[in-house]
């Protein structure tokens, strides 16, 4: 259970409503041959990542969550966070590396950073090209 000073990213529940449809869609298949039942996997793979994967951030730590497994990073240890070429967010951590931010858009940064507790800069509050 989150607390409520966590802010939470997750992707679309539309994902998961169609993981649902699939999986329905599947079964005719997999009921048919007993080697296709298999087939039930992907959609069941696709519904379990659409609920878990996202980034949950509070004044502690950024936790990346994935369909299997998380990481946690404390924010002593971002220097930067930034956007992607496709518009993602991305934090370049202290020892080089750069980790995608799953479910979060660059215009989601103002209320990522709003979870540490600190305040923005009043020139970063403005959006990129002006």
């Amino acid at each position: 259970m989150s607390k409520p000073d966590t802010v939470r990213f997750r992707y679309n529940q539309a994902i998961l409503v169609a993981a649902v449809i699939a999986f329905i869609g599947a079964l005719p298949l997999a009921n048919a041959r007993g080697y296709l039942l298999p087939v039930l996997l992907v959609p069941l793979a696709v519904g379990l990542w659409a609920w878990r994967a996202g980034t949950d951030a509070d004044a502690r730590e950024l936790r990346v969550r994935a369909l299997v497994g998380q990481r946690r990073i404390n924010w002593d240890q971002v220097l930067e966070l930034t956007t992607d070429q496709r518009g993602r967010a991305v934090a370049r951590l202290d020892d080089g590396q750069q980790v995608s931010l799953p479910a979060v858009r660059g215009v989601d940064l103002p209320r990522l950073v709003s979870a540490t507790g600190q305040a923005l800069p009043d020139n970063a509050a403005e959006a990129p090209g002006q």
